[in-house]
């Protein structure tokens, strides 16, 4: 739980709930004892980089077009990197 809050967190409840997404090609995914815990991965083409980016994948959902990871990663800014946190499709993330 988070301090102040007297409910768990989405994360926890998710990691609670014993439901685990279908494994994807090469992308890391939390089991219910990490759920909390980051992981790093490869963002294939995020929204506002080229290429590909090292990322942190935080969460998993699944969504009516399939599962999909948030995850945070930095692009290039007008004043250095900017933090970017998307949830975005299973199929541009890879393990790192």
């Amino acid at each position: 739980m988070h301090r102040g809050s007297s409910r768990p967190s989405l994360g926890e409840r998710a990691a609670d709930s014993g439901v685990v997404p279908p494994p994807a090609p090469d992308v890391p995914r939390p089991g219910p004892r990490e759920a909390g815990a980051g992981r790093h991965c490869w963002v294939h083409a995020p929204p506002g980089a080229e290429g590909t980016v090292p990322g942190l994948l935080v969460e998993w959902r699944q969504h009516s077009g399939g599962w999909q990871g948030r995850v945070a990663y930095a692009v290039p800014g007008p004043h250095g990197a900017v933090l970017v946190e998307a949830w975005l499709p299973a199929g541009s993330l890879q393990q790192r």
